[in-house]
């Protein structure tokens, strides 16, 4: 597999400027990044080149900057043997991210994650809680508004959390997410209308234990250790959530309070419940490669998927990356697996 051409691709209209947040991933304190780094997209995808280098593959960066006649020239001139898929959003639009890969199948083009079906159905929050559901899966009960009403009519149990419909990266959820009363509902449903202009899905909050769950594989995924984001320091005028702050802004309490531990501490039982479950809707989602599968345990030892995320964030200091590590991969081998991963399927035809 050595000297494989691996064109990673990515986009960014504006490369040059920093990102929102140092790696877009946690910084802490025993990290060997610092918040205070602020990284270009060039810089960042930089890490992975480099990563995959050192481990003998020709790799390089391709930014399509919100042209996808980038792709297809390159495909033609360079002709890799994988490409490395970063591809988040097209054009501002977070749907348009399936239409990315189903470009590379139309060329033939072998490449790292899941593919289309798999993007668009996990990026669709109603659809998706409907598959798990059907295949025996619990996530939280909800309901989905797509319009604005005088009166959103219900029958959840309060508190709820109101999330958008189509994003993803806790975009758009925040402390004011998670509401008591129909007063506050109608407040937070008009403002994702409003600010974001897509639809709601309102569901239960479950209290309890947040958990990560990192998969890794194709036709026989593994689960890797089992994260935890511990909320125990969070104040109390602040939710147990992993909000949009909590994720990418170090300058935020939620971000300083809610602090990973990787393997989290459950009881064998537990464990081997969110592995299973994992590895399940990992495959009903259909996904490839590597995901990450968020859940609940409540306080009635109850597990809940709340999301799964194909390509989740492969920054150094991600979650993923942190159940990789634990597993005794270091970040270069965790990049050449996804590649082989991807080499594979295409020797496999």
């Amino acid at each position: 597999m050595e000297n494989l051409k691996i064109a990673i691709v990515y986009n960014e209209p504006n490369p040059e400027l920093p990102q929102q947040s140092a790696q877009r991933g946690k910084i802490r304190e025993n990290s060997t990044v610092k918040a205070s780094d602020k990284l270009t997209a060039t810089e960042e995808f930089e890490i992975i080149r480099k990563a995959l280098a050192d481990e003998g593959f020709n790799s390089y960066l391709l930014n399509i900057s919100d042209d996808i006649q980038v792709i297809i020239k390159d495909a033609k001139k360079n002709k890799p043997d994988v490409v490395f898929n970063l591809v988040e959003i097209y054009k501002e639009n977070p749907r348009l991210e399936m239409n990315i890969v189903g470009v590379l199948e139309l060329l033939k083009i072998t490449y790292t994650g899941a593919p289309p079906l798999a993007l668009a159905n996990c990026q669709n929050k109603e659809l998706s809680k409907k598959l798990l559901q059907n295949a025996g899966i619990k996530t939280p009960e909800f309901i989905l508004f797509d319009k604005q009403e005088t009166r959103y009519k219900h029958n959840l149990n309060y508190p709820v959390i109101v999330k958008p419909a189509f994003e993803d990266a806790s975009i758009g959820i925040d402390n004011n997410s998670v509401v008591r009363n129909n007063k506050e509902l109608k407040n937070r449903i008009e403002y994702i209308f409003i600010q974001l202009s897509q639809p709601c899905l309102v569901e239960e909050y479950i209290d309890g234990r947040e958990l990560n769950a990192a998969v890794i594989g194709d036709k026989n995924p593994v689960v890797l250790p089992i994260s935890e984001i511990d909320f125990s320091e969070m104040p109390d005028y602040l939710h147990n959530i992993v909000s949009y702050q909590a994720k990418w802004d170090p300058t935020h309490e939620s971000y300083q309070k809610t602090i990973p531990v990787c393997p989290a501490k459950l009881s064998r039982e537990i464990e081997d419940a969110v592995n299973k479950i994992a590895l399940k809707a990992f495959r009903i989602m259909g996904c490839r490669d590597y995901a990450r599968v968020d859940m609940r345990l409540s306080d009635e030892n109850e597990l809940y998927v709340l999301e799964v995320n194909p390509n989740p964030d492969l920054s150094q200091c991600s979650g993923f990356i942190r159940s990789a590590a634990a597993s005794g991969l270091s970040y270069s081998q965790t990049m050449k697996k996804i590649v082989e991963l991807a080499w594979e399927r295409r020797n496999m035809g």
